[in-house]
């Protein structure tokens, strides 16, 4: 079991950048597959970046591709997510979740379900 405090949100104008992190507490953070997810009001929660246990594997959503940038830095029990370029469609609450899931030990898992941690959310507004 992991706990998980996400910061970093906050209001920005369209183009601009912000980091999010995500503190872990737990000795076995290095052992997880993390991952972060948004979800805007109305909308199901959708996937938008994760990194296995050693930061060798990532994968990005076709949304984030080519301006978030997802990290971690074992020995902080941290997670970030760097995001450039925000567009208002970006706008949502982000969450930070880690995955012990069989599968996650060998691939970056994708769908909420295969996440059994998550913090409680970060707003992010991108403003046009």
């Amino acid at each position: 079991q992991v706990t998980l405090v996400e910061s970093g949100g906050g209001l920005v104008q369209a183009g601009g950048s912000l980091r999010l992190s995500c503190a872990a507490s737990g000795r076995t953070f290095s052992s997880y597959c993390m991952g972060w997810f948004r979800q805007a009001p109305g909308k199901d929660r959708e996937f938008v970046a994760g990194i296995n246990w050693s930061g060798r594997s990532i994968y990005y959503a076709d949304s984030g591709k080519g301006r978030f940038t997802i990290s971690r830095d074992n020995a902080k029990n941290t997670v970030y997510l760097q995001m450039n370029s925000l567009k208002p469609e970006d706008t949502a609450a982000y969450f930070c979740a880690a995955s012990s899931s069989p599968a996650s030990s060998k691939v970056v898992v994708t769908t909420p379900l295969q996440y059994d941690n998550w913090g409680q959310g970060t707003q992010v507004t991108v403003s046009s």
